[in-house]
């Protein structure tokens, strides 16, 4: 009986030196969580047995658990690099986003060319949706999404409006009268000849398609104060993409100055007819807004601010991934999109959860089911962005352990060889 007694311990001894090897060959595994074996002893006992000369009849390995302890977090240069701080395990879905969710505490995640986050194992990390604005939607494990990165922000949108405030030189001389003089055409511009126009100044518009437009605002000055009438008169031409813009047919915009040089016509933005851009795209319904703040002062022509409110499609810029996990992606337009939020799950009993290896677990009854959450509320820990969180293995701890397991299988061997002699000898009686 002792030498099944003692295969028991050697076997146990075994497990427990497989263990600790694992844990040592993990130690640079990021989100890696040792593990630890628990024995009980076996005793075989019958109803009539006496309580008090029961022999026990070895050991058996009743568990390997995780320990769920946080291992140490270090810097990273990604902002993809996640750790969690506190409790809580990120929600991974199987290469090609399909198969059951798992969950991992590695947050070594990277992107694959058609722009998902996976992590080393190639799974999607998950997102709870979201408003627009970061709002959790739900966060039901069955609407996770997989996160992926747009590589544009895919919505450009076309110009329809320029605020321009200008001063205009008070002693601008009037255009002289050109050879085509008629009665109702005094003057004839072209944006080609400098000598038909007082000043000039342009802004970057965009269609429909997010192409870039270039809007030149030409002003001539046509007149001065006379009996009657005391404003100055300027006329503003629009051209874009080499054609002059129209309003009802008609080009230029008329301006007129008080006395004080403050602006009185028009009042208010100009709507010019639609045109339709070289490049494609919707016809281009711009309106221009000379604002209160244009006027005609002494001093030279300059423009104190000019803005449009039309962008292109932009480029991904930067990625960012604040402490509740929402995940945001800035483009070259200016425009942020929130993509979701890191789904993120704990369990009522985490040492139940089974491995499936490359630091990674899924769900089982002893476990429980996930409870998932937004990051940094309800107990569950808050996100790290460009961080990474270790193994939780300690090597000295480990090297011990080693050292006690493989002193308790030699103590077994030399018990089954102890054994081994024994029952030698009783073979040998004579």
């Amino acid at each position: 009986m002792a030498f099944y007694t003692s295969i028991t311990g050697l076997t146990g001894a075994q497990t427990e030196l497989g263990t600790i090897a694992n844990n040592v060959a993990n130690v640079g595994t990021n989100g890696f969580k040792r593990s630890r074996v628990s024995f009980g002893d076996i005793i075989s006992n019958s109803p009539l047995q006496n309580a008090s000369r029961t022999v026990g009849s070895g050991t058996a390995v009743r568990a390997i658990t995780q320990q769920f302890q946080q291992g140490p977090i270090e810097s990273s240069d990604s902002a993809l690099d996640l750790a969690i701080s506190g409790q809580g395990f990120f929600a991974v879905k199987g290469s090609g986003g399909a198969g059951a969710i798992s969950f991992t505490r590695n947050g070594g995640f990277g992107m694959t060319p058609d722009r998902y986050v996976v992590d080393t194992a190639g799974r999607r990390l998950q997102l709870f949706p979201t408003t627009t604005d970061g709002s959790l939607l739900t966060n039901d494990l069955a609407s996770t999404v997989s996160a992926r990165l747009p590589l544009t922000s895919g919505i450009p949108q076309a110009t329809t409006g320029i605020k321009l405030s200008v001063n205009l030189p008070a002693d601008a001389v009037i255009i002289p009268d050109k050879p085509i003089y008629t009665a109702t055409n005094p003057y004839a511009f072209n944006a080609e000849d400098p000598a038909t126009f007082n000043n000039s100044t342009s802004v970057t518009i965009y269609d429909s398609l997010g192409n870039p437009l270039s809007a030149n605002i030409y002003y001539v000055k046509t007149g001065v104060p006379a009996p009657g009438d005391l404003t100055h008169k300027w006329t503003a031409h629009v051209i874009v993409g080499g054609a002059e813009l129209e309003i009802g047919g008609t080009a230029g915009i008329p301006m007129q100055f008080d006395p004080s040089g403050d602006l009185v016509n028009p009042a208010s933005a100009v709507v010019f007819d639609s045109m339709l851009p070289a490049g494609g795209g919707q016809p281009l319904i711009l309106s221009l807004d000379h604002g209160i703040a244009t006027t005609q002062q002494s001093g030279p022509f300059s423009r104190a601010a000019i803005e449009q409110d039309g962008f292109p499609s932009g480029q991904l810029e930067s990625v960012s991934i604040d402490a509740s996990g929402t995940l945001r992606a800035s483009f070259t337009n200016g425009e942020i999109q929130t993509l979701g939020k890191v789904a993120v799950a704990i369990f009522s009993n985490p040492q139940g959860l089974k491995q499936v290896g490359d630091a990674s677990f899924v769900v089982t009854p002893d476990s429980g089911p996930a409870i998932t959450g937004e990051a940094g509320r309800n107990g569950i820990g808050s996100i790290l962005s460009g961080s990474l969180e270790r193994s939780n293995v300690d090597l000295t701890v480990e090297l011990v352990g080693l050292i006690a397991a493989q002193r308790n299988f030699q103590a077994n061997a030399k018990a089954l060889e102890t054994d081994t002699t024994l029952l030698q000898t009783i073979i040998n009686l004579r």
